[in-house]
């Protein structure tokens, strides 16, 4: 080999060096832990876990083991310390679009014994690409082995109708105490739909574990979509949980501004489009709320708005003063936020009848941020608080150690 071979072969190999140790720089630096101070002072360390592309929801299994998944249509398995584990094969294929791919995952209540899972994704149209809906497929998760992987999969629910446009699919996903499957849709972006009884856009749905209609749902007697109705008049719910007394509590993206956190009753009308306590992309104003009290008011609600995304109702042990607080993803806020709810308030609201007055059956407390998008929150088996930034990372939040 010439010198001036050698000297090119030193330098390609000094320069390949120089970028491996830059990548493994930044690779440490992202997954270094770090301090986060809230509004309300309290200081938590925040432990980035493991790194995703663009991921969008993560459930906790019982042995302490989770899943993600990966709005692209990647599901993975996660071991005990968050750690990636492998892959889950035969996952539904995605085509993500705009606001739409893989969603949310979680477990049937028997999970333990039959392995039943839930997984919400956005379907194509086979005729026509240009329309897709959201879709609710049961299927089991096989542990077996080294390759996990999905079995049984079949869909028992989906949006109806499809429609144009790639946003507002909603499709969390939430097992109530008694069994009973709850599904957010969205009105993708469509207004009226939200209020038209024949369309699951803009409605919270309730159903059986197995896809079909609790013969006790309110609209049961009128067929069709409308027999899967809870609830109407919601416009991008992302987040849904139950608190203790199991009451259930779903946010949603207003228009521009005027984001909710709504306590969900069985049969009744949350308004949308025709109240908000937002107004219109055009500047054009919504009647509020205050306006129209026959309408299910929120609960809490953001001007300006914080773009919500997941939500944890806190129920642990490890932050002791948080047990029963709410935490909200917060996307346009970069923020994890905290609400609390007044009892009080809440029955107080109830029982007005339709001559309602604004709740504040929730009030947020405070915000705990570090400059990232906040896509998803789950209260992890360890009472540690788990989150999922918009962009890459799974972050575990505790208290500072001592």
């Amino acid at each position: 080999m010439t010198r001036l071979a050698q000297l090119t072969a030193t330098a390609a190999f000094v320069g390949l060096m120089a970028t491996a140790s830059v990548t493994s720089a930044l690779a440490q630096e992202a997954l270094a832990p770090f301090t986060v101070k809230g509004s309300d002072g309290v200081e938590l360390t925040a432990t980035p876990l493991a790194e995703f592309s663009s991921p969008w929801a993560m459930e906790f299994l019982p042995d302490g083991r989770a899943v993600v998944t990966e709005k692209e249509g990647k599901v993975w398995l996660l071991d005990g310390a968050g750690k990636k584990k492998a892959e889950i094969a035969n996952a539904p294929r995605v085509a993500a679009r705009g606001q739409g791919g893989m969603g949310d995952f979680v477990i049937h209540p028997d999970f333990a014994e039959t392995g039943a899972v839930y997984l919400s994704y956005v379907q194509r149209d086979d005729s026509d690409d240009s329309l897709s809906g959201a879709v609710v497929e049961r299927a089991t998760l096989s542990l077996e082995g080294d390759q996990p992987a999905l079995k049984d999969r079949e869909i028992i629910w989906k949006q109806s109708p499809k429609v144009r446009g790639n946003g507002h699919y909603g499709h969390r996903l939430a097992v109530g105490p008694d069994g009973h499957l709850f599904i957010t849709a969205g009105d993708r972006q469509k207004f009226v739909p939200a209020q038209n009884m024949d369309m699951s856009l803009g409605k919270v749905l309730r159903l059986n574990p197995d896809g079909s209609v609790p013969e006790d749902n309110p609209f049961v007697g009128r067929g069709g979509v409308s027999a899967q109705v809870w609830t109407l008049g919601h416009r991008n719910p992302l987040g849904m949980d139950f608190d203790a007394k199991g009451r259930l509590w779903v946010h949603e993206m207003g228009p521009r501004d005027g984001d909710e956190l709504n306590l969900i009753v069985r049969a009744e009308n949350y308004g949308y489009p025709i109240v908000s306590n937002g107004k219109h992309y055009t500047g054009t104003e919504i009647p509020d709320h205050d306006d129209f009290p026959v309408y299910m008011q929120p609960g809490a609600y953001w001007v300006p708005a914080i773009s919500p995304a997941g939500l944890a109702i806190y129920d642990g042990s490890l932050f002791k003063d948080w047990q029963g607080d709410g935490f909200i993803g917060g996307m346009s806020s970069t923020a994890l936020i905290r609400v609390s709810f007044d009892d009080e308030k809440i029955d107080e609201y109830m029982s007005a009848g339709k001559e309602r007055q604004k709740p504040g059956m929730a009030k947020e407390m405070a915000r705990y941020s570090w400059d990232a998008r906040i896509r998803e929150v789950e209260e992890g088996p360890d009472g540690a608080i788990y989150v999922l930034e918009d962009g890459d990372r799974l972050i575990k939040l505790t208290p500072p150690a001592e």
